[in-house]
């Protein structure tokens, strides 16, 4: 057993005893001692206060200029002259544990990847392992001798410093405090976790803190689960099958994989040509359309099909087995050899020889009892082979893409009919005969539940006069659109029965309530109440007069020949629908090569900017656009929407004064 060293200390702190075995701990003979503070081999920690006994850890420094942590023990004495003096017994920390089993434990901790620091009651670093003295770029302050609350430039502590101390003064361990650091120069980001517990002496009272601390940045388990977390962030953002199958390709890349793909079925991209036409062979079957793909190298050269092109696929082959099983492939070791089924599959037998892919997982998409395809993941610069960890994140990663996949699938299927049925319900000619140039846009929204039931129309009438509307029926959907072309219908009767306007809007706000009575439910109430608004006007080319109203409506805007523009309003009416229509008409002269354009409110109005400032905005466009019409129209839209998608539906009708 090694014996402790002996020293002994006045109250001054200087050394007036010292042991042979001291001499063989700290260096010193005794003859360079003596006399001397006590401060050449130990440094701080040794405050005694009025304790009789008490305990510390200290840094000591050996002759030859090496430091280490020892573990001090004081205990007060009189010397022969009666004064008061302090006999410490000092050993290395690191003979805490005898014998065999300390000389085994020093070596693991110094090699350890877990960075430990010991640090006094101050709050002074006594002692440091190889891993933690790595660590200084990240944590300056891990520095035998410097104190966590000294001061540094654009360091601190102060949040380190307040959990020292609680872990002093309560003893309770601090585990897995986590703490994100970055570079001054923003390239380096690292995840560190931190635990902290108490050292206390043999009568319990606290000696230090130590700290053990875990870079988590290249964590594998760490890098999965924040792959699942921002997969629920960014797959799916918007309700776009493309877009979603690309961003569970891009979101593996190369966290998971290093080559992923993603192939749907034709159920889910239904605007392609069927597969069933394409032309397969007894070894070759279109099966899937490209819908995503990434890859770590640039090009994606693993890839044998485009994004959007059929891909082929072996009768027998692991491909078209979970198809069929709808469950997961895993060959961690991918079997190349001949007599696979890679033999009736030479093109990806040669991809996979070139690019050296050598581990392969296939997940199929599967959401509420559908497959929608399948995701492929490989690795080939990656040398190590999937595990059944990465079976687990794929699967789950698959299954959230799925369920967005899905959702995107039934939107694209809704939206793509509410469309069609707009479509079908607009005109798909229009005609101001010989009093009217008339030219039209109709642009759908891009937001992902807003095609409503935007609509416009001119309507020649026998006497040579021209009724042009536009209206916009509230609510969004395949409700909304059918409304609309019942209004369609609606208005293009009451104009042939010769109605003004005034009196037009109040029979179709008449109409439109009691077809919401006919739908109403079990209870009387509608099941899908339902408004509009609209602008109705009738030009005269005889008299050179246009007469309208409006239900609730922007007013439209009047542009003469030399520029100017202006938005008469007509008497303000209540919306269609209502019940409440009073409407009144407004009649104007229009000159020769004047041009009026009636459109709705999503031309003008966003979620940053009220009506008014929408009708600024397109007064200036209306002055700066040039004819021809059907130009002007597209300029006008431009200007207004610019490259942002719409956030509403929008219809413009714009009718010129013919010059004789």
């Amino acid at each position: 057993m090694t014996l402790p060293a002996i020293v002994v200390i006045d109250a001054a702190g200087t050394v007036i005893g010292w042991s042979q075995a001291a001499e063989q701990l700290f260096g010193y003979r005794a003859a360079e001692v003596l006399g001397r503070s006590s401060t050449v081999v130990m440094s701080g920690g040794l405050e005694a206060g009025d304790q009789e006994q008490w305990y510390s850890l200290v840094e000591a420094r050996h002759r030859d200029g090496g430091s280490f942590l020892v573990r001090v023990g004081g205990s007060r004495l009189l010397t022969p002259g009666e004064t008061a003096a302090w006999l410490l017994s000092a050993t290395p920390a690191s003979a805490a544990v005898p014998g065999r089993a300390g000389r085994l434990l020093e070596p693991i901790i110094n090699r350890s990847p877990l960075a430990v620091a010991v640090w006094d009651r101050n709050l002074r670093c006594l002692w440091l392992n190889p891993a933690a003295q790595r660590l200084r770029t990240v944590f300056p302050h891990y520095e035998v001798g410097r104190s966590l609350a000294e001061p540094l430039p654009g360091v601190d502590t102060e949040a380190a410093q307040e959990a020292m101390r609680t872990v002093l003064a309560e003893g309770v361990p601090m585990i897995d405090r986590e703490e994100i650091w970055t570079s001054a120069d923003q390239r380096e980001e690292r995840t560190l976790s931190t635990s902290l517990f108490r050292l206390e002496g043999p009568d319990g009272r606290p000696l230090g803190v130590c700290t053990l601390t875990i870079d988590l940045s290249n964590s594998r388990a760490r890098s999965r689960l924040a792959l699942i977390r921002e997969a629920s962030i960014r797959i799916g953002s918007t309700l776009d099958v493309q877009k979603t199958a690309q961003e569970l390709a891009e979101l593996a890349v190369p966290v998971l994989a290093d080559y992923v793909t993603v192939d749907l079925a034709e159920s889910v991209l239904p605007e392609d040509a069927p597969l069933q036409r394409l032309s397969a062979t007894d070894v070759s079957i279109p099966v899937f359309r490209r819908a995503g793909v990434a890859s770590v190298h640039q090009g994606c050269p693993e890839s044998l099909w485009p994004l959007g092109e059929a891909v082929f696929v072996p009768p027998s082959s692991p491909f078209t087995e979970v198809l069929a099983s709808g469950r997961s492939y895993f060959e961690r070791v991918l079997d190349t050899s001949p007599g696979t089924w890679l033999d009736q599959d030479p093109e990806r037998a040669e991809i996979i020889h070139d690019t050296g892919m050598h581990t392969l997982i296939i997940v199929p998409l599967k959401a509420r009892g559908d497959i929608l395809g399948i995701a492929v993941f490989v690795r080939n610069d990656n040398p190590v082979p999937f595990t059944k960890d990465d079976l687990i994140c794929s699967e789950e990663l698959v299954a959230r893409a799925a369920l967005s996949l899905d959702n995107a699938r039934q939107y694209t299927r809704q939206r793509t009919a509410v469309l069609a049925l707009q479509r079908n319900l607009l005109p798909r000619r229009l005609t101001g005969t010989g009093a009217l140039e008339v030219a039209s846009r109709y642009l759908p929204s891009g937001m992902h539940d807003a095609v409503g039931g935007d609509w416009y129309d001119a309507i020649p009438l026998p006497d040579g006069r021209v009724a042009l509307v536009v209206g916009d029926v509230t609510g969004h959907g395949i409700n909304a659109a059918a409304t609309m072309g019942r209004l369609r219908t609606a208005v293009r009767t009451l104009t042939y029965m010769g109605l003004p306007p005034d009196e037009l809007l109040a029979h179709l706000d008449d109409l439109l309530v009691r077809l919401t009575e006919e739908d109403a439910g079990p209870d009387g109430f509608p099941l899908d109440p339902t408004g509009a608004t609209c602008v109705y006007a009738v030009y005269n080319p005889a008299t050179r007069r246009c007469t309208m109203a409006g239900a609730g409506h922007p007013p439209p805007a009047v542009v003469t020949p030399s520029g100017d523009v202006s938005f008469p309003r007509p008497p303000s009416g209540t919306p269609i629908g209502l019940g409440l229509g009073s409407y009144q008409s407004l009649e104007l002269e229009l000159a020769e090569g004047t041009l009026i354009a009636l459109y709705t409110d999503g031309l003008i109005e966003t979620r940053t900017a009220d009506i008014e400032a929408g009708m600024d905005r397109l007064g200036a466009a209306l002055a700066q656009a040039a004819l021809p019409l059907e130009n002007f129209c597209t300029s006008v839209i431009r200007t207004m929407v610019g490259e942002a998608q719409s956030e509403d539906d929008i219809a413009l009708l714009v009718a010129r004064t013919r010059v004789p």
